[in-house]
């Protein structure tokens, strides 16, 4: 008796087709499963034979042999039951075996027969879709699986329901895509914010063009509270940047409910982060924090106090837009295109500007701990501000700033712009941040007096080649802020003005 049918394995965001292939034949009594299984696979024969049990059903006593082809491919995770467990059913002729060929299943059973929620469904489900097929997936995951078109969508919340289907006394109804309701999440306001008008000002451009940004400034000068209101001046997600947030979810694990994302993430891990969970890897290779920030913000607080080879190793997804992670069972890559903000004090004690609550060791110390960043890294940031303490007049005056809704519509409108200049040049970029080429000199070339400035700017302040171009991009995107086709000397003073000319003393 044989039967087979189709799963996947997921290699970062890459699905991988799985073939599993089912034989009851005589022999010694056994249950095999072969294919370069992990533990959980392997596992998975003792949870099939109790829900089997469960339902009042039993293995035949002969020898089962599960084989997952292509055998040279790692098998990781426990969605690979619900595959072995229909295959078993068609050898044994419980439900046809010809119309699994037209599914691709993934689900986690548990011992009495339920279907368990398990991560990769999306990508799974639009793989299927790739491929023609339906989908048979968990009943919690099937709002996901909705999402990836007009396939056929099996979502049962127990075995026996699959079967009962299958033989036709039971009608699965197909689920509705579940979407995360925008009016839930806790959106903070920059008009909470007093004083700081020109890190505001910094916010925005940086928002506008999606660059990078590092605040320095003393303790309490409301550097977090910044970077935490940046989220709600940015414009909601696409249709397309959901998909991609949602599937780095949903194969990590984090999806709530498998509801659609609609918001931009939000990452900001503790400075004990390691190198892996900042970039990812580990023993399965899973998205580390930059990929989880995909079309989102990744925020680093007190930047000094990470590890410095994890800092280093953020490098080159800052510069390319996705992670390649490199281990000896593995070897995977995921986007990583993110929107960093860091903050960190001018020196240890933070008060280096301030002679009468400095250390000893000022101004060195501020040298020292600011040396902890590595010039390369410094370059990527395009925006350096440094902000002052806020003072007592700011504090005691009423709230008057601008609410975040206010600059978000002026954020919305700068990105209208640069979408429909980069649409119009038949590229796949969309900010400003990313340009780069021949595409940054037909954008950004400055006017007579601004090149004069630029060409004296570099000179003086020793500029290099990738701190050229990111004031270049910087003064595209304040250009585009005034609603000005053209990179005046104005533009390109202020954007100048962000950039990190020497250590604050």
């Amino acid at each position: 008796m044989f039967s087979r049918l189709n799963t996947v394995s997921f290699q970062g965001v890459e699905v991988i087709t799985i073939d599993v292939q089912v034989q009851i034949s005589s022999g010694m009594p056994g249950f095999f499963i072969v294919g370069l299984p992990d533990k959980a696979v392997g596992e998975s024969k003792e949870r099939v034979r109790s829900a089997f049990h469960a339902m009042g059903l039993s293995l035949p006593y002969r020898r089962i042999t599960i084989n997952l082809a292509p055998a040279d491919v790692q098998k990781e995770g426990s969605h690979y039951d619900l595959p072995i467990a229909l295959g078993l059913l068609a050898a044994m002729k419980v439900i046809p075996s010809d119309i699994l060929l037209e599914y691709v299943a993934l689900g986690e059973l548990s011992l009495d027969g339920r279907l368990a929620p398990v991560s990769g469904i999306l990508p799974a489900a639009i793989h299927s879709a790739s491929l023609e097929k339906g989908i048979i997936c968990p009943k919690a995951c099937g709002g996901e699986a909705a999402w990836a078109g007009e396939i056929s969508i099996l979502a049962a919340d127990h075995l026996l329901s699959l079967i009962n289907h299958f033989k036709g006394t039971q009608v699965l109804s197909p689920p509705d895509p579940l979407m995360e309701d925008e009016s839930l999440q806790d959106v903070l306001d920059l008009r909470d914010i007093k004083g700081q008008e020109s890190a505001k000002r910094a916010l925005e451009v940086a928002a506008s063009g999606g660059h990078n940004m590092l605040m320095l400034g003393p303790p309490g000068a409301g550097k977090s509270m910044l970077a935490s209101r940046l989220p709600g001046i940015l414009p909601s997600l696409t249709p397309a940047e959901s998909l991609e947030v949602t599937m780095i979810q949903s194969l990590a694990g984090r999806l709530n409910d498998g509801k659609l994302i609609r918001t931009r993430p939000f990452r900001d891990p503790h400075h004990s982060a390691s190198m892996p969970a900042l970039v990812g890897g580990g023993l399965k290779a899973l998205p580390g924090e930059i990929s989880l920030a995909h079309h989102g913000v990744l925020f680093l607080d007190e930047l000094p106090e990470f590890a410095r080879a994890a800092l280093e190793a953020l490098r080159q997804p800052l510069e390319s837009g996705k992670t390649i992670v490199a281990r000896a069972n593995a070897h995977v890559t995921y986007p990583s295109r993110v929107q960093l903000v860091a903050a960190m004090n001018p020196c240890r004690c933070g008060y280096l500007a301030d002679a009468s609550r400095a250390c000893s060791r000022a101004p060195k110390c501020g040298i020292d701990y600011q040396s902890k960043i590595s010039g390369p890294l410094f370059d990527r940031i395009d925006l350096h501000i440094e902000l002052g303490e806020v003072s007592a007049e700011d504090l005691t005056r009423a709230t008057t700033g601008e609410q975040s809704s206010l600059v978000a519509k002026r954020v919305k409108k700068v990105r209208e712009i640069q979408e429909e200049r980069y649409s119009s040049l038949g590229t796949s970029i969309r900010l400003n941040a990313y340009i780069d080429g021949e595409l940054l000199e037909t954008v950004a070339t400055p006017d007579e007096s601004g090149q004069r400035l630029l060409k004296e700017a570099t000179e003086k302040f020793k500029l290099s080649a990738r701190g050229y171009r990111r004031v270049l991009r910087v003064a595209r995107t304040l250009a585009d802020m005034s609603a000005s086709s053209i990179i005046s000397s104005d533009h390109l003073a202020e954007a100048l003005s962000y950039r990190r000319l020497h250590f604050s003393s």
